[in-house]
């Protein structure tokens, strides 16, 4: 069980191996003296887009690393250094996009406008089919 370690907790961990979808680290929790396995997901590793991982980690550093997940059920502890950034990088919030420009309030005006005319047309479609 991990009692020794709460979400939030700051630790030194050590890189190990470094994979496209993130960075596996050892590390030890206060007042233990085994050394433990965790991950920092490729999405925790930085703020913004990362184009190659390798570039701002290596293996065999320390870095500090924050804890963002306990699974009690298997003992794995999930890392951050995200959360640790003094100046994360902003994203620009993307535009929305909808089925039509809603500035133009039209709603469902053009279908109730076209809607006698398709009932036209699906009545002589449906009369053909009956002959």
């Amino acid at each position: 069980m991990l009692k020794n370690v709460k979400i939030g907790d700051v630790l030194d961990a050590q890189v190990t191996g470094i994979q496209n979808y993130g960075v596996f680290v050892k590390f030890v929790l206060p007042e233990e003296t085994k050394e433990r396995q965790g991950l920092i997901h490729i999405s925790e590793v930085k703020s913004g887009f990362i184009k190659n991982i390798k570039e701002i980690v290596q293996e065999g550093k320390t870095v500090k690393a924050q804890v963002v997940d306990i699974d009690e059920y298997d003992d794995k502890i999930s890392f951050s250094l995200r959360t640790l950034e003094e100046k994360p990088e902003h994203h620009q919030n993307t535009r929305k996009s909808y089925f039509t420009d809603p500035r133009k309030e039209i709603g469902f005006e053009p279908f109730k406008q076209l809607l006698p005319q398709w009932m036209e047309e699906n009545k002589k479609y449906l009369k053909t089919l009956e002959k």
